[in-house]
């Protein structure tokens, strides 16, 4: 979208007060850490870029562009930290934000548990059509809208060997690709999808009556006691960084839209981007030859 460069940007306070109506920090787990992480408040913005990893690679981006405003939906200062020294990883990146004026901004498990949130555009990017249910509601939420994963149905069904390459194609590529549990000729028609890592889920999806859960993160011992059980769904694992991508455009129209309501048509006069840097932890993924 397009700056006018002749109106006045938009404050990063009027920036975040409208992310902040649609997705509340009060939405956050009690364990979670959003919201502003460095930058002025009365700092104009007029370029945002929205990416999954606060790390080196999408910083590079932000600078290189000139952006005055980094939203991540992982945050940089998860666990507490005792010193924010440039000679860390994470002070590192508090140092280069501060001395290019670039501010950072977090939503997590509020934009998690948001409707529409993360694990909507994840099941929108899958092929799931129609209504979406949360898999696991908020129990605060008297609409019954708001939770974590969703369930959702495919147009048609596909077998999962199908369903699979469908989602593969879907997400961005990384070095470990998917994995798949399950009879690959069985079909799929009702799907549970967890953007981020979704095993303590699996209850959930098995309950659900899905055919199969697309997530991320999924250990050894606990997909393979689910899939020893009969009669549940099938799995699938796909980078932490890949499922949960597809949130980054939605939030970035979302957040355009806010503005335009909150601050006017003016307030709408910010540049946003999605990063494509993969930040996938995994570089690389060797196999026999």
């Amino acid at each position: 979208m397009a700056v006018n460069t002749e109106t006045a940007h938009p404050t990063l306070s009027d920036v975040t007060t409208a992310f902040e109506q649609v997705y509340p920090p009060a939405w956050a787990a009690s364990w979670d850490a959003v919201g502003l992480v460095a930058g002025d408040p009365v700092q104009p913005v007029a370029r945002i870029l929205f990416a999954v990893d606060p790390v080196d690679a999408v910083v590079d981006e932000a600078l290189t562009w000139g952006a005055d405003l980094i939203i991540t939906h992982h945050p940089l200062m998860l666990r507490g930290v005792t010193s924010v020294a440039a000679s860390t990883p994470k002070g590192r990146i508090v140092h280069r934000l501060i001395r290019s004026g670039t501010a950072l901004y977090t939503a997590h498990t509020n934009a998690d548990t948001a409707s529409p949130g993360v694990s909507d555009a994840l099941a929108r990017a899958v092929g799931l059509t129609g209504p979406l249910r949360p898999l696991d509601p908020d129990a605060t939420d008297p609409e019954g809208r708001r939770g974590i994963g969703r369930v959702g149905v495919l147009e048609r069904p596909v077998v999962l060997r199908e369903f699979a390459g469908q989602v593969a194609r879907a997400l961005p590529a990384t070095a470990a690709g998917i994995r798949v549990a399950g009879d690959t000729d069985r079909l799929v028609t009702t799907v549970a999808v967890s953007g981020g890592a979704g095993d303590s889920l699996l209850g959930a999806a098995r309950a659900a009556g899905v055919d199969v859960f697309v997530t991320s993160d999924l250990r050894h011992h606990p997909a393979s006691e689910f899939v020893e059980e009969p009669g549940g769904p099938a799995l699938i694992d796909t980078a932490h960084f890949a499922s949960e991508w597809p949130w980054l455009a939605d939030g970035a129209d979302r957040l355009a839209e806010a503005l335009g309501r909150t601050v006017g048509p003016d307030g709408a006069n910010v540049e946003i981007r999605v990063s494509t840097t993969v930040t996938d932890a995994w570089s690389q993924a060797v196999s026999h030859v």
